[in-house]
C-alpha cells in the first residue's frame, strides 16, 4: 500500500505587517533592505485574541469545504506546532472537537518547527500504510509572531503566522516517495524561547528582548544549513532513485530568500525548477511549504517529480520526493 497527499488547504490570518509598517518603527530598517535581504514584503500576523486552535479550525474547514469532505471520514490528526493553546491538553484533542471530527478519530500533537510539515508526512505515511489511519489530517499552525519581542525587528521583519491542512490517505494527488531525516539537538540553543516551560519560567521583564522571547542565532543556523542540507538533498535523490534531473521541483522551506539562492547554487539546481514562494507570507515556520505547494497545485504549476525538504529549530531535518499520480 502507498500513501498519498489527497487535499491541500491553507488559512491566513487578517492582519498584516508590512515592510512600510516595520520601517514606520525602526526608520533605520529601509523597507527596499528588507526585500534584497530576506525576500518578504507582508506578513500575516495573528490577533492577539486568535491563537493555534483558532486558525488550524480555520485550516481544515477550508479543506473540507473546498474538497466536499466529509469529517466523519478523518480517522487521525496531528498538529504540528510550537505554539500551543496550553501545556496541556493537546491542542489537537482541543480541534477535534471543535472542528467535529469524530470521537473516533486519534489527536496529537507534535513540538516540529521548519522541518515540521516533512516530519508530519514521514508519521501520516507510516499510519496510512500500516492501516492503522485510512485518512490523516495533518495541520501544521503557528504564530512565532506571539513569541516576538515587539522591539526585535529582524525577527518581526522574517516570521509570519498561518496554519494549513493536508489530507493524507490511500489515494490522491501525489504519492509520498521515502524520507531522509535527522536531528541534531547540539545546536538546540541557537533557535530558541528560553523562559516558559519547565525548566525556566517566564520572569516579568518585557521591556526588552530577552529570554521570555524568541532567540535566533543567524550565522549559527546559516551554518548549520550551508553543512546539513546539501547532502541530505543528494541522499534523498539517491534514496528515491532521482537526480538533479529528473526531479522537476525543487521545494525548501521558505527561511530567506538568501539563504534559499546559497543551496540552490551549492547543490546545482536549474533556476527554473527551484520554487520560491514567500514574499506575501514570510517565513511561517512548519506552513511554507504547504502553502508553496498548494499555490504550485492551484496555479497548475506543479510538475510530476518535486522534491520536498525542511530543515530548522531543533536542529531538524528531512526531505521526501512527491511523485504525481
Amino acid at each position: 500500500m502507498n500513501a498519498y497527499i489527497k487535499h491541500i488547504s491553507y488559512y491566513l490570518p487578517a492582519k498584516k505587517i508590512t515592510n512600510q509598517d516595520i520601517e514606520n518603527l525602526f526608520p533605520e530598517w529601509n523597507g527596499e533592505k528588507i526585500i534584497s535581504k530576506i525576500g518578504i514584503k507582508n506578513r500575516h500576523i495573528t490577533e492577539k485574541d486568535q491563537f493555534v486552535s483558532d486558525m488550524a479550525l480555520e485550516a481544515i474547514n477550508n479543506l473540507c469545504e473546498e474538497y466536499q469532505i466529509e469529517k466523519t471520514t478523518i480517522d487521525y490528526l496531528i498538529i504540528c506546532t510550537q505554539s500551543p493553546d496550553y501545556y496541556l491538553p493537546t491542542t489537537a484533542c482541543i480541534v477535534q472537537n471543535r472542528a467535529g471530527l469524530p470521537t473516533s478519530c486519534a489527536a496529537v500533537d507534535i513540538n516540529q518547527g521548519c522541518s515540521g510539515y516533512v516530519y508530519g508526512l514521514s508519521l501520516a505515511k507510516g499510519l496510512v500504510i500500516s492501516k492503522i489511519a485510512k485518512n490523516v489530517l495533518l495541520v501544521t499552525a503557528e504564530m512565532y509572531s506571539k513569541h516576538t519581542h515587539h522591539a526585535d525587528k529582524g525577527n518581526i521583519s522574517i516570521f509570519g503566522d498561518a496554519a494549513t491542512a493536508t489530507l493524507i490517505s490511500d489515494d490522491g494527488l501525489y504519492e509520498i516517495g521515502e524520507f531522509s531525516l535527522g536531528s541534531d539537538g547540539s545546536g538546540y540553543e541557537n533557535l530558541i524561547v528560553k523562559n516558559g516551560a519547565m525548566r525556566k519560567a517566564k520572569t516579568d521583564d518585557i521591556t526588552e528582548p530577552n529570554d521570555n522571547f524568541l532567540y535566533m542565532n543567524g550565522p549559527e543556523i546559516f551554518r548549520f544549513t550551508a553543512k546539513e542540507i546539501p547532502p541530505m538533498i543528494l541522499e534523498n535523490l539517491e534514496k528515491n532513485k532521482e537526480t538533479r534531473d529528473t526531479v522537476d521541483q525543487f521545494l525548501f522551506h521558505q527561511a530567506n530568500t538568501f539563504m534559499l539562492e546559497y543551496l540552490r547554487k551549492i547543490i546545482k539546481i536549474p533556476k527554473e525548477k527551484f520554487i520560491i514562494d514567500m514574499a506575501e507570507y514570510g517565513n511561517t515556520v512548519s506552513s511554507t511549504i504547504p502553502i508553496a505547494l498548494k499555490n504550485l497545485i492551484s496555479e497548475n504549476r506543479n510538475k510530476d517529480k518535486i522534491l520536498i525538504a525542511g530543515f530548522g529549530v531543533g536542529y531538524s531535518w528531512g526531505a521526501v520526493c512527491l511523485y504525481k499520480n
